[in-house]
């Protein structure tokens, strides 16, 4: 079950920050450490893309905010990868409940 819900998550997040498909044969800790590269690189050269993903993605403006201005520079990939997994992970477990 845990397996099964690691992969959706996975999925869902690798669509909006396109992670290659071998991603999805991580478990959640690699996939959360792939993720924040990719958080990285977007903070780096597209701020205004990783601001839109974190809105499509639904993550709260509090959280984001808590996350931008408190995070330390070197956790700050690391600290919004945990925060859009953590999201994506509630939508999957939410779908599950309600289907």
């Amino acid at each position: 079950m845990e397996e099964n819900t690691t992969r959706q998550t996975l999925n869902l997040i690798r669509q909006d920050l396109e992670l290659p498909d071998e991603a999805l044969a991580l478990d959640e800790n690699h996939a959360i450490l792939l993720l924040s590269k990719a958080v990285k690189e977007l903070l780096d050269r597209d701020f205004e893309r990783m601001l839109q993903i974190c809105y499509r993605i639904d993550l709260s403006e509090f959280t984001l905010k808590k996350i931008l201005n408190e995070s330390d520079p070197e956790n700050l990939s690391l600290d919004l990868a945990k925060a859009l997994w953590d999201r994506q992970k509630q939508k999957v477990e939410m779908r599950k409940r309600y289907s």
